[in-house]
């Protein structure tokens, strides 16, 4: 059984994201609590009655990122938020601690019972707009062992809003994360959050690491879900199924019904 079945319960996924509102300890946070919770919990509802096959969870307001730790208020809104989710719905669930902070992502995962973590840059380097930032493989994979032995990591190949640092080629990267990095499944992206991924990549990195499961985290609409469900294994979607297709706004349920509609015809 390959990685997404073991999560999803199917080979072929949907993925929906629950951009949280700026949280605690952030530039934008406002104090406002039950408000940031509502707003989660309906739009992981949305994401479920729309027929998705699982959740991940992200601290997507809270730009400016930090390069490294993600603050103690980032970490703790996102494990209670996270147990809410798990309790109000049903669907698998995965975390991702933004920018790139995967042992917070491994406590919280541990924390709520989530089955997966993304992490933007897991091997490597990346010159992104925090600075440079290193990958952190193996503490996070003894973080996992210690904590929550199960969860697995989903990684990012050449991420969006970063160059990547030392990377011969997409191949070689994904290779390495594969062998090296031991992740279970990887995530192509375009160059900034909504811009499709390209084919021509997909294509790439699914040639450099066959029973691997590639997943494209960018980019995807109504229009080209089954086509690039054709081409990958599984989509993480977030801004197209978002109101008026924007990354910063609550779930639309009928965007997002449509979506499902369109990748499972």
């Amino acid at each position: 059984m390959g990685a997404l079945e073991e999560v999803f319960g199917r080979p072929k996924s949907l993925i929906g994201v629950v951009h949280l509102e700026p949280l605690p300890g952030s530039s934008g946070w406002d104090g406002d609590m039950p408000r940031v919770v509502g707003r989660a919990l309906d739009d992981a509802a949305a994401i479920e009655a729309a027929g998705f096959d699982g959740i991940i969870l992200e601290n997507f307001g809270d730009a400016p990122f930090s390069r490294g730790f993600a603050g103690r208020g980032a970490v703790a809104a996102m494990a209670a938020i996270g147990s809410l989710v798990q309790e109000k719905t049903s669907l698998p669930l995965g975390i991702n601690v933004l920018r790139s902070d995967a042992l917070s992502a491994v406590a919280v995962a541990a924390a709520v019972g989530a089955r997966f973590i993304r992490v933007n840059v897991h091997i490597g380097a990346a010159a992104t707009d925090q600075g440079i930032i290193q990958g952190n493989a193996r503490e996070t994979l003894l973080a996992i062992r210690n904590l929550s032995p199960k969860l697995k990591v989903f990684a990012d190949v050449f991420v969006k809003h970063a160059k990547p640092l030392g990377s011969e080629s997409i191949e070689q990267a994904a290779a390495e994360l594969v062998e090296r990095g031991k992740a279970a499944a990887l995530i192509v992206t375009g160059d900034m959050t909504g811009s499709p991924g390209s084919p021509e990549e997909l294509a790439r990195v699914r040639a450099a690491v066959p029973g691997t499961p590639v997943v494209a985290g960018s980019g995807v609409t109504a229009e080209t879900v089954a086509d690039v469900l054709g081409r990958c294994d599984a989509v993480i979607i977030g801004s197209h199924v978002m109101e008026g297709g924007r990354a910063a706004n609550a779930i639309d349920p009928a965007r997002a019904a449509a979506f499902v509609r369109a990748a499972r015809p």
